[in-house]
């Protein structure tokens, strides 16, 4: 499968070197580029691209606002945030308006293409210290009390006791090869029990399932 990709940045050269290491990859193919966040969910809604990749700072409707816009208008298309500033602040608007990762624009080519695939196969990609960063964020909003609620303890119910035990370590923030090796199973084994969890609680990617096993009180705050 190709990966289609919008690229959203203000700056020509940037949008240019991008757009070449992409053209080199047999598996992607760069679709439009925009320079601003209105034309980006524009371009979005046109041409259904399965990943866009999009600058924090721009003119106009900057890539906060543009990424809400577009996973609300366009919910098979992820978005992959790329800023210069690594500012907590940034990933945090960036994750709660539906974006699927954060990276730095020195993030190394193959990084980068990693990120790409992971994202558009449905994962997310957050380093450790925004993951860790994220869950100190939430916990203050946490719901306290024990058990989960109706509508949480209802989507629960619909994992096997497996899934459970993947979504708890996923909660806490481990990666796919973490879980694997804490529950003695395969990675591959993991993945496919990730895309179950996601599935039965219809949620969008890892970071939603992440606050899901707090908000549910399947993991609690330390």
């Amino acid at each position: 499968m190709t990966i289609r990709i919008l690229i959203a940045d203000d700056e020509a050269l940037l949008r240019m070197a991008f757009g070449t290491v992409l053209e080199a990859q047999p598996d992607m193919a760069p679709v439009g580029e925009a320079a601003d966040g209105a034309q980006a969910v524009r371009l979005a809604r046109e041409l259904r691209p399965d990943v866009v990749l999009m600058d924090v700072r721009m003119p106009g409707t900057d890539g906060i606002e543009a990424t809400r816009q577009i996973v609300a208008l366009c919910p098979q298309s992820r978005v992959l945030i790329l800023t210069t500033f690594d500012l907590d602040d940034y990933a945090f608007a960036g994750l709660n308006a539906g974006a699927s990762g954060f990276l730095l624009k020195n993030t190394r080519p193959e990084e980068l293409l990693t990120a790409i695939r992971s994202v558009a196969a449905g994962d997310a990609v957050v380093s450790p210290r925004i993951t860790r960063r994220l869950l100190e964020h939430f916990r203050p909003h946490i719901p306290g009390g024990s058990g989960a609620g109706t509508e949480h303890g209802e989507r629960l119910s619909r994992l096997s006791a497996r899934e459970r035990e993947v979504l708890v370590q996923v909660g806490h923030g481990l990666s796919n090869t973490e879980i694997a090796a804490a529950l003695y199973l395969a990675e591959a084994t993991v993945k496919s029990h990730l895309g179950r969890i996601l599935h039965k609680l219809e949620l969008r990617d890892r970071i939603q399932a992440v606050v899901f096993a707090y908000e549910s009180r399947l993991v609690h705050p330390a």
